[in-house]
């Protein structure tokens, strides 16, 4: 199993698919590198849609200029402007020195169509974020 397939395994969200589900995930993935302070993605862009992983570091989330969350190796971001193909919801800023996996929309969205399971951890995902955002 290569590194990038042991990364993906690690994502809850991924964590049940067999290596061969993993594998043709990872043919995907385009590893992105990026230091302190950089922005991944910006709230009210179009900043491509995709969606990224965390493999090492951690950065911060801000809606409207204020944090409303961190994350660090395992988490992942994207997936909302992904299924909507629409404008960020949030800005994610590199914190720390910043390894992402990032997988374009049509890919991911290929593959989750061809494996039911993945669409319905994303689906109970988004309501999660959808009911934390009422809640607040």
């Amino acid at each position: 199993m290569s590194k990038v397939t042991d990364e993906l395994k690690r994502v809850p969200l991924l964590s049940e698919l067999s290596q061969r589900q993993l594998g043709r995930l990872g043919r995907h993935v385009r590893v992105r590198t990026l230091e302190p302070g950089t922005s991944v993605v910006q709230e009210g862009k179009m900043s491509g849609i995709g969606f990224f992983i965390i493999s090492e570091g951690e950065a911060t989330v801000t809606v409207g200029g204020k944090q409303v969350g961190k994350l660090g190796p395992g988490d992942h971001f994207g997936e909302l402007a992904m299924i909507s193909e629409s404008e960020r919801t949030a800005t994610v800023t590199a914190k720390t020195r910043l390894r992402c996996l990032e997988i374009p929309f049509w890919e991911f969205r290929d593959f989750a169509g061809a494996n039911p399971d993945v669409t319905w951890k994303l689906l109970q995902h988004v309501v999660r974020v959808l009911s934390a955002g009422r809640a607040r």
